[in-house]
């Protein structure tokens, strides 16, 4: 196994409940990835991912596996808000990505204008194969209902969570089945509603009391038990067939103690690295899969600021708000109002604190280019951000008030899903299985977001497994003790 993040750990998993003796490499010095932990003033919090998607059975089942089962949270029902050139508006509280399954609710005026929301009732009247054939996410939103809803509510959301514009994605990748709803239903605002009707019961997304983290922590617990060996702060530097048997010599380095080398072999493979550290220690052995190099995705900057101010307890912004690339007040692309989202952060937090975490780093025309907020120093950073949730909140904020502040920058962990990734993606696993016993997984292939890259590490290392011939487990891997604090 080569890289230690969520999809590395639950790869390393399974293949040990497998019966496989595992080795896992990880180039950081801790395991988890973007689903990790940071404490700021005395309060444990997620310094990447804090929830998943309900849509999908697939971390679900993986946490009833892990005993985490009773741990799952759902967020308060505060609604979110949009941030426009005007200021701060409700965000739909219906439909996907932004995508409103009523186009024509009242709410909305305040979003679209009277002329948007006639455009956008248009939708319910075209035919179902008008914008059939597109295949970005913003074409297709442009064809059904306009331009002012890519802009003014589908953009804020995927530049938030994607940090890409619209009609930079693949519908397809960013919102399965979508395009098929549209076909069934006749309107993309029916199909919308429709996807949100089909994932469980209750919100769309949903977390776990103390923090996703703790689902890294679980992954962890149950590889040590089962005897993997997991290596930090060590980088692959390179791949080689093993000449001895028909499998694989991980050769890695220990930068920061002396660069020593060592070799670990194995007769299977599976890489959860970033897209381009795959290509590159892959591409020795099969020049077809040199040609699949990624872009690089976004740099982005989470900055968590823990504030006391009690009028923040009313949640004047809901759960937070997805600012639109043409508002100029702020530069932060979104911000979480996470004592308003979670019942325990609240808890955590105690009365008239209040946990603020913003996101920076739009996408680039250039993506080597480091976007001027991300460049800023950590306390420079800091202080925008306060600046930046004042305006957000509509609550003047002081650094006196700043009761602890960090930032948590992420490089590589949010991949491009351009338009054909789903075919991209097809083409190189169908070049890598000229590789026998390898396997590729990870956001860059699967897509954002922990629910895709569970279901497709999974389903990817049964694939893995079944071509090697290993027997099926003979039981249910046992769960993890829950933590129980």
């Amino acid at each position: 196994m080569v890289g230690g993040g969520v999809a590395g750990l639950v790869a390393a998993r399974d293949l040990a409940a497998r019966g496989l003796r595992v080795t896992l490499v990880e180039a950081e010095d801790h395991l988890g990835g973007a689903v990790g932990a940071h404490q700021v003033a005395g309060l444990v919090l997620d310094s990447g991912a804090e929830a998943f998607a309900t849509r999908s059975p697939a971390v679900p089942e993986l946490l009833g596996e892990l005993g985490l089962a009773e741990r799952v949270v759902h967020p308060r029902r505060a609604g979110s808000w949009l941030y426009l050139p005007e200021g701060a508006v409700p965000a739909p509280d219906s439909g996907v990505l932004g995508i409103p399954a009523d186009p024509t609710a009242p709410r909305l005026r305040a979003a679209l204008g009277r002329a948007g929301l006639l455009r956008a009732s248009l939708d319910r009247r075209m035919p179902a194969a008008v914008g059939a054939s597109e295949r970005s996410l913003g074409g297709l939103v442009r064809a059904r209902m306009g331009q002012r809803v890519v802009e003014r509510l589908v953009a804020p959301v995927t530049t938030g969570v994607h940090s890409a514009h619209p009609d930079e994605l693949d519908v397809d990748a960013v919102a399965p089945g979508l395009r098929r709803a549209l076909r069934e239903h006749g309107s993309l605002g029916a199909a919308a509603g429709a996807l949100r009707r089909a994932a469980p019961a209750g919100s769309a997304v949903a977390g776990l009391r103390g923090g996703m983290n703790t689902l890294s922590e679980a992954l962890v617990r149950d590889l040590e038990r089962a005897g993997a060996k997991l290596v930090t702060d060590h980088d692959v530097i390179a791949l080689d067939r093993d000449p001895r048997r028909d499998g694989w010599m991980v050769i890695q380095r220990q930068p920061r103690h002396g660069a020593k080398t060592a070799v670990a072999r194995g007769e299977l493979l599976v890489l959860a690295t970033d897209g381009a550290t795959a290509v590159r220690l892959l591409g020795g052995h099969r020049d077809g899969l040199q040609r699949f190099g990624p872009e690089p995705g976004p740099q982005v900057a989470l900055a968590t600021l823990v504030v006391d101010d009690p009028r923040l307890d009313g949640a004047p912004r809901g759960t937070g708000l997805l600012v639109s690339a043409d508002a100029r007040a702020v530069r932060a692309k979104a911000l979480t109002h996470a004592t308003a989202k979670w019942d325990w952060v609240r808890e955590a937090a105690g009365p008239g604190r209040h946990v603020l975490r913003l996101s920076y780093g739009r996408a680039q025309p250039d993506p080597s280019v480091v976007p001027p907020e991300v460049a800023l120093p950590d306390q420079q950073l800091i202080r925008l951000a306060l600046s930046d949730a004042s305006t957000l909140m509509g609550v003047p904020l002081r650094p006196e008030q700043l009761a602890g502040a960090d930032i948590v920058r992420w490089r590589a962990a949010l991949p491009r899903a351009g338009v054909g990734h789903a075919q991209r993606v097809a083409a190189f696993r169908a070049e890598l299985a000229h590789l026998p016993g390898t396997a590729a997984v990870g956001a860059w292939l699967a897509g954002t977001g922990l629910s895709s890259v569970v279901a497709d590490t999974r389903e990817q290392v049964r694939a893995l497994l079944t071509a090697a011939g290993v027997p099926a487990a003979a039981a249910t891997p046992t769960p993890s003790t829950p933590r129980k604090d």
